[in-house]
């Protein structure tokens, strides 16, 4: 049995629901119309967006899923969990200091700075550096099990998630034709990517004990 818990799972597949499912009923509640490609999430739960509690709904669970997944991930590094529950912090500031109407707020935008920083970089840092995975310490005598090739993907997943973050500050700080395309991008991967993680860490056998 995996030493990630059932909860873990739970909370991982919960932060991709809440995100997509947030702004997909969010979008379809604004009296005006809503462009996703060019208008950003933020602007879902700011203030005087129609029923913007349904975005701040979101945004909060969101956070709080990446919190209840890095103490659940136990598999992981602790510098990655702990990467992983601070972009989870920084979601739920997001949420509970919401862009302007006028769309100005930098307490807002540093916080989801902290956020899409975090958990893009997470992965990198999330698997150990010592010995392994629970098969590689299994079967010492096999040291091709150890943690690269599982290092490599983090770190690939790692870049993949920076380079689409990066895209998004792009086309944030030159008011780009597609703001909101390549926030959602972003985020969404970054949502997935703590599902991945568990998946694969509950794939794993449960350490045995000595003896």
């Amino acid at each position: 049995m995996s030493a990630v818990p059932r909860w873990a799972l739970l909370s991982a597949a919960g932060a991709p629901l809440f995100l997509i499912g947030g702004w997909t009923v969010a979008q379809a509640a604004q009296a005006d119309g809503f462009d996703p490609v060019r208008q950003t999430i933020s602007a879902l739960a700011a203030t005087g967006a129609d029923h913007r509690w349904i975005m701040t709904i979101g945004l909060a669970g969101l956070g709080l899923c990446h919190l209840t997944t890095a103490l659940g991930l136990v598999s992981a590094a602790r510098a990655g969990r702990g990467l992983l529950g601070l972009g989870g912090l920084a979601t739920v500031l997001v949420a509970v200091f919401p862009q302007n109407a006028t769309g100005s707020s930098t307490t807002h935008v540093v916080a989801a700075g902290v956020a899409f920083g975090a958990l893009a970089v997470w992965p990198a840092l999330a698997v150990p550096r010592r010995a392994a995975s629970p098969l590689a310490r299994e079967h010492r005598h096999r040291p091709q099990d150890g943690p690269a090739p599982v290092r490599r993907v983090a770190l690939a997943a790692a870049a993949v998630l920076l380079g689409l973050v990066g895209w998004f500050g792009v086309e944030f700080f030159t008011d780009g034709a597609w703001i909101g395309l390549t926030e959602r991008l972003a985020a969404a991967a970054e949502a997935g990517a703590p599902l991945a993680a568990v998946l694969f860490s509950r794939l794993l056998p449960r350490p045995s004990g000595p003896g």
